[in-house]
This record gives C-alpha cells, sequence and structure tokens, in this order.
C-alpha cells in the first residue's frame, strides 16, 4: 500500500474536519524542509480503492470536506469495501469448488457409463445421443440401484492426486506430461476395473485397493489374470500418446479462448455508472470458461484413441460389465488384441467406424451439466454482489 496525500492537505492543521488556523503561542516554520520534518503522508482513507499497484484514490466531490466523515461516524462502503472484497473472494472459491464438484463428482455417472459404453465390443446400441443414455442410467439405477453409478469414484480420486503429485515432480524437468501418465498408468487401469465392474458381481473395494492393484500389475502379483493381459511396455505409447495430446490441445485451446475472452473485455471499459459486478464477473469466470471449452475439444477429439485404451486396458482382467443394450444383465470381456494398430483394425473392420464412438452421448450429457452448474453459479454470485452493493 502506497499512501497517497490528499490534494489540499496542508501540515499540522490537517485534524479530519478542515484547517485549524494556529494559536498565539504557535511558532511558524522557517523552511520547508523543517516542515518536512514535522509532516507526514496520512494512511489511505478509509473507503478508498487503492488497493493495486498503480491506481489513485478517487478525486473527492467539489464542495466535499477532507474529513467529511467525523471522527465517530464510520465511512460508508460502496461495493469495493471489506464486505464486498470478503464476499468476492468466497464467491471465487465457491465458484471454482462448484466447477471441480461437477467435473469429478456430478459427472461420474456419465463416466462410468461412457467406459462401460467404449470396452463393451458385444453392444449393438452405441448411445451416440444423450437420449439413449439417459434411459440406460434409469435402467442401471432402477435394477442395481443407485451405488452402480457411482462406484470407482474414490479410485478416480486416487489417480488424480497420482497425477498432480507426479506431475508436479516432473515438470521441474520438462513440460510435457507423458511421463505422468506413463507413472499413473498401472494406477489408472486399476481404476479403469473398478468404475466399469458391473455392481452385481462386485465386492465391496477398499480405498486403497486401486494402488494395491497398481502395485500388483508392476510387480506381476495380485489378482490372477488372464494370458491375454497385457504387459505394461505395451500400454505405455498409447498411454503416453493420449497423455500427450491431451495436453497439448487442451493447452491450445485454453489459451486460444482466454485470449478472445481477454480482448472482448479489454473493448468493453467500465464506466463510472457500472457496479462491480460485470468486472467480478470478468475476472473469475473467463479462467472457467478457457477450462471448460479447453477440455470439451479435448475429450472430443481424443475419443477415439481413448476407446482403444480402454479396450488395451481391460484386456486379460477377467472384467465382467454391465450390459448397456439392456441394463438388467452383464457381460465378460474377453477381447484378443494384440496391440494399438490391431485393435484399431478389429474395431474398424467388426463395429465400423462409429465403434470408436460408443457412449459418445454421456460426453454431451456430462458437460451439459457442467455448463447448468457454471451458468446457476454464475448468476447466484450476481444476485449477491447485486445485493452486497
Amino acid at each position: 500500500m502506497h499512501p497517497r496525500r490528499p490534494e489540499g492537505f496542508d501540515g499540522l492543521g490537517y485534524r479530519g474536519g478542515g484547517r485549524e488556523e494556529p494559536g498565539p503561542g504557535a511558532r511558524p516554520f522557517s523552511s520547508a524542509s523543517e516542515l518536512g520534518h514535522w509532516v507526514t503522508s496520512p494512511p489511505d482513507i478509509p473507503g478508498s480503492r487503492n488497493l493495486h499497484w498503480g491506481e489513485k484514490t478517487p478525486p473527492y466531490a467539489a464542495g466535499t470536506p477532507l474529513g467529511g466523515a467525523g471522527l465517530n461516524e464510520e465511512p460508508s462502503l460502496g461495493a469495493g469495501g471489506p464486505g464486498a472484497e470478503q464476499l468476492n473472494r468466497f464467491a471465487g472459491f465457491g465458484i471454482g469448488l462448484a466447477s471441480l464438484f461437477t467435473e469429478n463428482v456430478l459427472a461420474h455417472p456419465c463416466i462410468v457409463l461412457r467406459r462401460q459404453c467404449q470396452v463393451n465390443y458385444h453392444a449393438r446400441n452405441y448411445h451416440l445421443t444423450p437420449f439413449t443414455i439417459v434411459n440406460i442410467m434409469y435402467s442401471i439405477n432402477k435394477t442395481q440401484g443407485p451405488r452402480a453409478l457411482w462406484k470407482g469414484m474414490g479410485s478416480t480420486f486416487i489417480v488424480q492426486g497420482i497425477t498432480l503429485g507426479t506431475e508436479g515432480i516432473i515438470s521441474e524437468f520438462t513440460p510435457l506430461p507423458s511421463l505422468t501418465h506413463v507413472i499413473a498408468m498401472p494406477f489408472y487401469s486399476a481404476s479403469l476395473i473398478e468404475t466399469v465392474q458391473s455392481e452385481i458381481i462386485r465386492d465391496n473395494p477398499g480405498i486403497l485397493d486401486c494402488v494395491k492393484e497398481g502395485i500388483g500389475r508392476v510387480v506381476g502379483m495380485g489378482v490372477p489374470h488372464s494370458k491375454r493381459l497385457l504387459p505394461l511396455m505395451v500400454l505405455t505409447f498409447p498411454t503416453a500418446l493420449h497423455g500427450v495430446l491431451h495436453y497439448i490441445i487442451s493447452s491450445i485451446i485454453q489459451k486460444l479462448v482466454l485470449f478472445v475472452l481477454k480482448r472482448d473485455n479489454s473493448h468493453n471499459l467500465p464506466t463510472e455508472s457500472s457496479t462491480s459486478v460485470q468486472s467480478m464477473l470478468d475476472a473469475y469466470f473467463p479462467e472457467l470458461i478457457a477450462s471448460f471449452a479447453a477440455s470439451l475439444c479435448a475429450d472430443v477429439m481424443l475419443y477415439p484413441l481413448e476407446t482403444v485404451l480402454h479396450r488395451l486396458h481391460i484386456q486379460g482382467t477377467r472384467t465382467i460389465i454391465d450390459n448397456t443394450d439392456l441394463g438388467y444383465e452383464v457381460l465378460p470381456i474377453n477381447t484378443q488384441y494384440e496391440g494399438m494398430r490391431d485393435c484399431i483394425n478389429t474395431i474398424k473392420r467388426e463395429e465400423g467406424m462409429l465403434g470408436f464412438y460408443k457412449g459418445f452421448g454421456a460426453v454431451i450429457v456430462q458437460y451439459t451439466l457442467h455448463v447448468a452448474v457454471l451458468q446457476l453459479t454464475k448468476i447466484i454470485y450476481s444476485t449477491l454482489l447485486q445485493n452486497v452493493s
């Protein structure tokens, strides 16, 4: 905070209400240096908006005394007062929390159905639209209960924690996330099995079973698998490729969207009559919108590769999934892919090009929910700011 001396401040005569005349015994100052020895700049006026480097305290209106608010009178706080500032901080935290909740918790049933459709090579219904996805969600929820749509959520958080921790260490040496996804790959495989395994034959897994299964996959111990299980070395290239492409696409889209939003906001300069509502919205929402658009574009563009990746990870794990055509039966996964190229050729030959997009309707439902929550949060935030201001 860099204090600024108000205009019209005249040395020791400043008492908050105006200028006092010196008494009969007062000694006038002989020089400016002697005056500067005694006079210091007062702190910023309460209620001023001198909050950032380079900003100046707004001038007072003509005829308004500098100390218009008496010593016992509390100055009025506008939109930039401490109450609004605290609300802004709380609202910024709430907006980010709502986005994370939607992305990781509310959208988890969509992730479960999306993965089950991707690995179900038996399916005749590809669920390319959100209408069929909602219908199959209702059928599974009716026959198996709500837990069938929320399975594996704990393991997904564990995988995200491992990925973020590894990325924080590796980012000191390289910006590319390929090594990060390779390190988290065995735990991702274990989490994938938990999310697609049918609730009908599924035991109650512990929270750390994902870590135990991942370590067992690396050392070759743990739950027995079939001979069709692909070694981790075969899974390394498609996993790293998907991670690197997702990172590149999302980074480009995010920077592009932020550039467009900031350019549009710079053209709309705020006026004196405008409230702080729009400026605060412009401070928080561009980042969320850019992140949302980046994640959506990356997921849509890499959906075929993700389908291939999930089928390779699930092969040979003796996983039994729900019948995504009916919603009340189970099916085994008995694929025999030899690698990434063989998986692509087999899907193209037996299921057609649309076979790479099985379960795509779940992506539409997932991001529709995300947009709805962001819009609702924006409305609530705008209402709160308008009431405060």
